[in-house]
């Protein structure tokens, strides 16, 4: 513009060694190169192509025009290229402009898609996004057509592309990873493309917030997509390389951060430390609302930009008192579990473990909303007596006591203590019972009918897997990963745990839907990626102890030195992980609701989470962290 007005002759009121020092500095960028990236810094000069004017290859420009005539969407850019070669296109989407917003214009037109993204995300990042179902189902359709036509204004924008891909993929839309490599012509690469990206004009620009976007949705990945792998690989080590070089600055992934941080810098520090598959949800809630205020909401282009869908102080009031909210219930139902534990005398059982703290914790960080209070009680008092019974068939019980109790379950009416043969498979089978009874008394307000039969099931075959295992230690014998695999996946017990809770969160589960071939595989992957966590983590323990686990069993049958073990059992762990979370994502008509397959991926999280470093209950620090959700108030800066 200074350029402009010295050409008409105008008198700027600016000292004429300052307009010669910024021209000075326009010019030496402009014949500054940056590197290897020829094409991004050819789309970098497009783009700025107000500030070039006379000396512009306006044909090198125009290969940047978009199906609604501008380029890159930038009223300027393509303002200041009409004014040179007359495109009818180009006048056409400023007119369009100039229709929309009369005497003024945007930095960036449309930007309805990633708005409406954002909106999405927010929601979804403070956890109130169940608030507003409708809306965001309204806002993702329309996101999901855009995506189906291929629009540009998310193809060709890495920043969009990404949010579209994760958001509608995460909300069970069936998008494919290759879509992007298809959906543009042949002479142009996918966004999700290193290649690409890093001859884009983000790439030139060095755009974190756009690889940051490419980073997460990576990690929504299924089976058989060799595109997201690729694109995780190096999304991350870019992000970390960004550590080492100091060009964001945060605490080192896994230790805590500052909320003075700028934005960016928690949001890449989040996103390396908490994966996708450890992201549980109520923790990351805690650790947006308690950042949202530091929120940049200012994005500075050629001019700064305010975007009113970010740090909206609507949302994070909405948010903190929504948590608190939650914080309220879940203290009275923890306490309301303690008095269980001593009613059903739970806590006489000296060889148990006393987790309630970690049992309650894992379903009120997924299992959040006030509605939910059933399930959360079923989820926790399950988990409580899954921990005793494991011990009760480690280290706390006898073959006959081990065999009484399965008895006692198969039975289900039991003539008085006549049929007990001690007073622990008296507590234990009491507990269960209730529980059993309690649960069936719930779920009959809205299932409209009697699944107590079908609860009880579930624990007579996970107490026969550990009658199994128990015999297999006793006598010394040695099965084959197979057969260690059949009843180890039962045997880690999170069928009573997580079943029973799929009667409680809401729909109708019919009696055809849990004797489905969709039920079974989600239990199984859900189960098996479990165990095998446990036993990756747990090795060194069960060693110890001279427990059979699947990594003795790698060893013992094969050539393998104890590091093949670990990856062996890792891409086992990622493959089952991978097909879990298809079938959890992707709609099936006549299927299972949602909301209830979301259940066995949310607790494949929980044992991500519980064995992200160390060995499930043994990882102290985890208390912690559950007294934050379920304890510590949320204080919003003035």
């Amino acid at each position: 513009m200074i350029d402009y007005a010295q050409d008409l002759g105008l008198n700027l009121p600016f000292k004429s060694y300052d307009v010669d020092a910024m021209l000075t500095k326009r010019d030496v960028e402009l014949t500054s190169g940056f590197g290897g990236n020829a094409e991004g810094r050819r789309a970098y000069l497009a783009y700025v192509s107000e500030g070039i004017q006379h000396s512009q290859d306006w044909d090198m420009v125009m290969k940047y025009q978009r199906k609604n005539g501008s380029l890159f969407n930038s009223p300027s850019t393509t303002a200041v290229a009409f004014s040179h070669i007359r495109d009818p296109d180009c006048l056409r989407y400023l007119c369009t402009i100039l229709d929309k917003f009369e005497n003024a214009a945007p930095t960036i037109y449309p930007l309805d898609i990633r708005s409406h993204l954002l909106i999405i995300d927010t929601l979804d990042s403070l956890g109130v996004a169940r608030h507003f179902t409708n809306e965001m189902k309204m806002l993702l359709d329309q996101t999901y057509r855009c995506w189906l036509h291929g629009e540009e204004e998310i193809f060709l924008d890495t920043t969009t592309c990404a949010m579209a891909f994760r958001l509608l993929r995460i909300y069970g839309y069936d998008v494919s990873s290759e879509l992007a490599f298809i959906i543009l012509s042949t002479d142009q690469l996918s966004p999700f493309s290193e290649e690409c990206f890093f001859n884009s004009l983000e790439g030139y620009l060095n755009d974190k917030t756009a690889v940051l976007e490419l980073h997460k949705a990576s990690q929504i990945i299924f089976p058989e997509e060799p595109i997201l792998e690729e694109l995780n690989s190096w999304t991350m080590n870019f992000l970390k390389q960004e550590f080492c070089n100091g060009s964001i600055y945060v605490d080192q992934p896994g230790e805590s951060i500052s909320t003075k941080l700028p934005f960016i810098s928690f949001q890449v520090h989040d996103a390396l430390t908490y994966p996708f598959n450890v992201d549980l949800d109520r923790l990351g809630h805690r650790r947006n609302i308690q950042q949202y205020s530091n929120i940049d909401n200012i994005w500075t282009l050629k001019t700064s930009y305010c975007c009113p869908n970010i740090g909206n102080k609507d949302f994070l009031e909405l948010a903190a008192e929504d948590f608190s909210l939650c914080q309220s219930i879940q203290q009275k139902e923890l306490k309301q579990l303690g008095r269980w534990i001593i009613d059903y005398k739970l806590d006489k059982l000296s060889f148990a473990r006393q987790k309630l703290g970690y049992c309650y914790f894992s379903a009120a960080t997924i299992l959040y909303a006030p509605e939910l209070s059933d399930a959360r009680i079923s989820w926790a008092k399950n988990g409580v007596l899954i921990t005793v019974v494991d011990d009760f068939f480690d280290v706390g019980g006898s073959m006959e006591e081990f065999v009484n109790l399965i008895q006692l379950l198969e039975k289900w009416e039991v003539d008085g203590s006549t049929d007990f043969c001690s007073e622990q498979v008296e507590i234990l089978f009491t507990a269960i019972r209730g529980s059993i009874h309690e649960i069936g008394g719930m779920a009959l307000a809205r299932q409209a009918r009697d699944v107590s039969r079908h609860v009880n099931d579930i624990w007579v075959d996970v107490v026969k897997s550990m009658l199994k295992e128990a015999e297999w230690s006793r006598y010394k014998l040695v099965p084959t990963m197979v057969e260690y695999m059949k009843h180890a996946h039962v045997s880690l017990a999170l069928g009573p745990i997580v079943l029973p809770a799929l009667y409680l969160v809401g729909p109708k589960i019919s009696e055809e839907m849990v004797s489905s071939p969709e039920y079974k595989n989600l239990y199984e992957g859900m189960s098996t990626c479990g165990r095998l966590l446990n036993d990756w983590r747990g090795i060194q323990r069960e060693s110890d102890e001279g427990t059979i686990n699947a990594m003795s069993l790698l060893l013992r049958e094969g050539d393998r030195s104890f590091d093949d073990a670990v990856e062996e059992v890792k891409r086992a762990i990622e493959r089952e992980r991978k097909q879990l979370l298809r079938l959890v994502l992707l709609e099936r008509d006549q299927g299972m609701p949602k909301c209830c397959k979301q259940l066995f991926s949310k607790m494949v999280k929980v044992l991500h989470f519980f064995y992200m470093k160390d060995d499930g209950f043994t990882n102290e620090g985890i208390v912690d962290v559950a007294e934050s959700i379920i304890d510590d108030t949320i204080h919003l800066s003035p």
